[in-house]
């Protein structure tokens, strides 16, 4: 068995230390969501945590970790019968991103359960997390349900199991911990709202604080045993401090006062909801039993607010995480009529502290991806400041709620929320011969299958003699998420400062439009003498809003350069995910001035998306009294449809839902 990192060695990361500790006192915080840059020893803390956890007894044989003082009285391995429990260590489990469901919450031997009535279950990672850490790497790339399905789990404290009404129960009680990297995609905001804490993490920029990194890590792969022994006794020290805390939890006074502070912070922030405020005033209520103390004080309540609160502030995915300190401390000091005037901070631990979270920083954190550096956001190297007819970006118009766009044909991609697919999930559209593992059956058809067969197989009594051959699988249609790829024309024809800002607002709308319906998206841009891959295709929304509102503008309409880069980009990406069906979206006037024969070149790139089927839309941006059709031109040449920037919106007269025209070959 490796021998994990230590927890105690883990340098700086106070505020991750500390969350995880908190919910280590009082698992009914709800949880830790720790978003970061990639190295920053996100999952090495979560699993070094597991080692810090006190034993648990457990009922010998049960495969749910039934306690023995208070066994499930529901448990499928019950009921047990009173007695002496065996203890063995907090599991650690990971939920890999690509589980199916049947491997999450466990599965019924459906041929059993039709033939002989009885409830055969293989139980899923939930069963094996009771009592114990269920960690979630990337949990921003776990498939929707899989997470309504865990978060479900973690509210209730129990699992269900549902297979055409047969059903199993058991308990499920974890310490849900998920990390994340912002720059591969965001969660949404419902998501985000049932983790209890949140944390932002980001490397030092500290020299000797890399070093001591650097030096540790070394030296842990050398000898992981002997490292690991000279941790010893710190571990020992924290692992009986959370013993202690747990212990004093139920002793620990939560005031009116600090009640009503947490109520007023959580109403002065507008957070939806109630769950923000029950979160704090636990949290808070685990500080002061972390610390020793059986007072909760406002510097509990404000390091509560810090870890509680800014994740659940976002209201789209281009709002950047964190809380006004200034605010909070004013809306503390506003209702500090308390019974603590004398705070005693108590002993610093390690994670221990009050310091500001590293969330609070606008340049730490995972969002740093996000923001282009010096020279980004487009700048096409051809055209760049030679180019005297540049001009600075143009801020983004208000942005609103776009129509849906979507490709024709069913597919077959990752799920989603834009085009018909067949999926996991949605509505049975019909029943196929099991491949495979079973996961949907289709009880009518599987009863028709088997019904001949009863007599030649010797059926006497009431139960169906059922055969794996009988077993259908269910079809459905639902869903898929699609590969958005922006097409935009940033040329001076387009430079016009209030055409320009109403351009963004409407990439903008779509852009939030395909977070929601969970698309990746990529960015082309194409001015002067060519064009550039501004963001390839990417789950991240917030990096490809940031690169938008860089773009600067200016110079001449390189048409044929930008859809022949996004013919390149399409092409990778194929090969890289070739069941996600591709959207493409041409934001331009329809000019086209770059190169020699400029319209005809543009026509040539353009029939190319079209030979191939790919599903496309032209957004016509020209405006004016006199508009020459130069974008429906194109459109027609793509094999798709045009569309003004008035009716991409969903309350416009022209309809809710436009479907993209033409054919996809691999939709067919």
């Amino acid at each position: 068995m490796t021998t994990p990192f230590p927890f105690t060695a883990v340098v700086g990361q106070d505020d991750l230390r500390l969350a995880l500790l908190l919910n280590a006192v009082s698992p009914a915080v709800g949880g830790v969501l720790v978003r970061g840059e990639k190295g920053t020893a996100k999952s090495t803390a979560v699993r070094a945590l597991s080692a810090l956890l006190p034993q648990v007894a457990v009922v010998p044989g049960c495969r749910f970790s039934c306690d023995p003082a208070a066994p499930d009285p529901g448990c499928p391995d019950g009921p047990h019968e009173p007695g002496p429990g065996v203890e063995r260590p907090a599991r650690m489990v990971e939920l890999p991103v690509g589980a199916s469901e049947d491997r999450l919450v466990g599965a019924l031997d459906i041929e059993r359960a039709l033939a002989e009535g009885v409830k055969a279950f293989e139980p899923g990672l939930l069963a094996d997390a009771h009592r114990g850490i269920l960690y979630v790497d990337e949990v921003n790339l776990l498939h929707d349900h899989l997470v309504d399905l865990l978060l479900d789990a973690a509210a209730m404290g129990a699992s269900y199991v549902e297979r055409e009404g047969v059903s199993v129960r058991h308990a499920a009680r974890f310490l849900l911990v998920g990390t994340m990297n912002p720059e591969e995609g965001e969660l949404r905001p419902q998501l985000l709202d049932r983790f209890g804490l949140t944390v932002e993490v980001a490397a030092s920029r500290e020299p000797d604080q890399r070093v001591e990194v650097v030096r540790r890590r070394l030296a842990y792969d050398a000898d992981p045993a002997g490292f690991a022994a000279r941790w010893a006794q710190e571990e020992a020290a924290v692992r009986g401090r959370i013993a202690a805390a747990r212990e004093l939890l139920p002793s620990v006074r939560l005031g009116d006062g600090a009640l009503r502070q947490i109520a007023a912070t959580c109403a002065a922030f507008e957070v939806d909801g109630m769950r923000a405020d029950i979160v704090m005033a636990r949290t808070a209520t685990a500080l002061a039993a972390w610390a020793g103390r059986t007072d909760v004080l406002a510097e509990d309540v404000r390091q509560a607010a810090l870890l509680a609160l800014p994740h659940r502030r976002r209201r789209n995915p281009f709002d950047a995480p964190g809380l006004d300190e200034d605010k909070l401390d004013e809306t503390l000091q506003e209702f500090s009529d308390c019974d603590d005037d004398d705070p005693d901070p108590g002993p610093d631990g390690p994670g221990g502290g009050g310091g500001p979270s590293p969330s609070q920083d606008p340049q730490g954190g995972g969002d740093t991806g996000a923001r282009p550096e010096a020279g980004e956001g487009g700048e096409p190297q051809a055209s760049g400041s030679a180019d005297s007819s540049e001009q600075t970006p143009a801020r983004a118009a208000e942005p609103f709620r776009a129509k849906v766009l979507s490709v024709p044909g069913v597919g077959e991609g990752a799920a989603g929320r834009r085009s018909r697919a067949r999926t996991e999930q949605g509505r049975t559209t019909g029943a196929r011969r099991v491949r495979g593992t079973l996961t949907k059956l289709h009880l009518a058809a599987t009863v028709r299958a088997a019904a001949p067969h009863q007599r030649a197989r010797g059926r006497s009594g009431p139960g169906l003699v059922v055969r794996r051959d009988d077993l259908r699988q269910a079809t459905r249609e639902g869903r898929e998420g699609n590969l958005v790829l922006f097409v935009v024309d940033a040329s001076g024809s387009m430079a016009a400062r209030q055409r320009m800002s109403a351009v963004k607002g409407a990439v903008l709308s779509l852009l939030l439009d395909a977070y929601q319906r969970r698309d990746k998206v990529g960015l082309v841009t194409f001015r002067g003498a060519g064009a550039d891959v501004a963001l390839p295709p990417t789950s991240s929304v917030d990096a490809a809003a940031a690169r938008l509102e860089a773009l600067p503008t200016g110079g001449r309409t390189p048409l044929a350069a930008g859809l022949l880069r996004a013919h390149d980009v399409l092409r990778v990406e194929r090969l890289r995910d070739p069941a996600r069906r591709a959207l493409v979206v041409v934001v331009t006037d329809g000019r086209a001035t770059g190169g020699p024969e400029p319209v005809a070149q543009a026509a040539r790139a353009a029939r190319l998306f079209a030979a191939e089927g790919v599903a496309s839309v032209v957004v016509d941006c020209e405006s004016g009294p006199v508009r020459l059709g130069l974008a429906g031109q194109l459109a027609g040449e793509l094999g798709g449809t045009a569309v003004t920037l008035d009716e991409l919106r969903a309350d416009s007269i022209a309809g809710l839902v436009r479907d993209v025209q033409g054919t996809s070959r691999r939709a067919a």
